[in-house]
């Protein structure tokens, strides 16, 4: 089981959590359709500064 730590509390939890269950801290979750917007958006900018 994978595990992952709360930033607030610091426990282990299960990655598939998406709240803590000893905090209440909710995990924020990002689309990978926002992770490929990033990276677009990065490699755009290099490419900028680069030509």
């Amino acid at each position: 089981m994978k595990t992952k730590e709360c930033p607030s509390c610091a426990m282990e939890t299960d990655v598939k959590n998406k709240v803590c269950h000893i905090c209440g801290y909710e995990f924020a979750e990002y689309s990978t359709g926002f992770k490929w917007v990033a990276i677009l958006l990065i490699i755009l900018i290099i490419l900028y500064f680069v030509f």
